[in-house]
């Protein structure tokens, strides 16, 4: 299959998550034969933090503008079997309407950030979609499942939306022996709705268990938070550096942006990747994350501090080490990327086989 993606960004994973994720499709259907494409707005946020700038799977292409866009890969969108556009694209709006007027074959809207695009909708903010391009796309392909899905089928017309969570690529993400000098570490770019959580159940647990190492990794995070003097901060760690961060932790944390919270069914890139290597996590709660993890068997939920230190200080190695090794298991049989390139080309096949519907003005 000819196969383009319009996406955020494969070259920078800085600040983001999109990365990793279309890094391990590009990767797995390239493997497999598939003639990929993937198109990235060159803008200097991510022009000046690449730490992938030739990805070396499929063929990646910058441009500078819509127009560039056009003049240059007009033909070949026309052409592919799939077209998918994702969430958080520069121009989206414009990007996703010529998608809809060029390509012949079938499209789809990725959603990596489902909850936060609904949100953004029904405040009329259309950056990145509109609800007038939805059902336009055969395909929405949702980081968000379970109720979500009907809303976006029942409310906004979608017309076909299926969960498809993020993935992890197991070939980087295996457990590993290495020192572990963390008791509980975090990987996450700071976001303002994430911050009581990533206080309530790191930082006060770190004040709680002063002889204990905590560590906090990812970008951005602002210059008034007062850091314990037993966390380590480190400011950016690129996709090579994960699986040997998650290593050195005993328990790691997964927190959850507000709006993806409320949504519930919205389990995160780094919640996948922590459990592919086997390490435990510590999770705040949402719905939906026992369809994903089995609670107390797979992962480790938190409420508050208090929950963070009786798990940092009663739970043995032997019970720690079988909850990681349940949760990897879990995670090579339903969330790896041939897992999801699988059910993409299923949910293409069965658009390319239906007779084409033309798309609503």
């Amino acid at each position: 299959m000819r196969i383009v993606f319009l996406g955020l960004s494969i070259t920078s994973s800085w600040g983001n998550g999109h990365a990793t994720n279309y890094r391990a499709l590009v990767r797995e259907l390239s493997t497999r034969g598939h003639d990929v494409l993937f198109c990235e707005r060159d803008v200097p946020w991510y022009a000046d933090l690449r730490d992938l700038p030739r990805p070396p799977w499929g063929v990646t292409a910058l441009y500078g503008s819509v127009g560039e866009l056009r003049d240059r890969f007009t033909a070949d969108v026309r052409d592919a079997d799939l077209v998918v556009v994702g969430s958080y694209v520069p121009d989206g709006v414009e990007v996703g309407r010529w998608v809809q007027e060029t390509a012949r074959g079938a499209t789809a809207f990725y959603d990596i950030d489902t909850p936060v695009t609904l949100a953004k909708l029904s405040r009329g903010d259309h950056e990145y979609l509109t609800p007038e391009l939805i059902p336009g796309f055969d395909l929405y392909l949702s980081f968000t499942g379970g109720p979500m899905l009907a809303r976006l089928e029942d409310e906004l017309g979608a017309r076909r939306a299926i969960a498809f969570h993020c993935l992890v690529d197991p070939d980087g993400h295996q457990p590993l022996e290495v020192e572990q000098r963390y008791a509980l570490g975090y990987l996450g770019t700071y976001s303002d709705d994430r911050r009581p959580l990533v206080d309530a159940l790191l930082l006060e647990p770190a004040r709680r268990l002063p002889g204990d190492v905590f560590a906090v990794a990812g970008p951005q995070y602002p210059p008034d938070i007062v850091w314990p003097a037993n966390v380590r901060r480190i400011e950016h760690l690129p996709p090579p550096e994960h699986a040997p961060f998650y290593a050195a932790q005993r328990f790691t944390l997964n927190v959850t942006r507000a709006d993806m919270r409320r949504a519930g069914w919205s389990p995160s890139v780094r919640l996948f990747e922590a459990a592919a290597c086997g390490v435990p996590v510590i999770s705040d709660r949402w719905e939906g994350l026992d369809a994903i993890f089995r609670p107390g068997e797979e992962i480790l939920v938190a409420d508050g501090p208090g929950d963070v230190v009786r798990i940092l200080t009663e739970v043995d190695d032997a019970t720690r080490r079988g909850i990681g090794e349940r949760a990897r298991r879990r995670v090579l049989a339903e969330h790896t990327a041939a897992r999801r390139v699988e059910q993409l080309l299923e949910e293409v096949a069965t658009v390319l086989r239906a007779p084409r519907r033309a798309v609503a003005p």
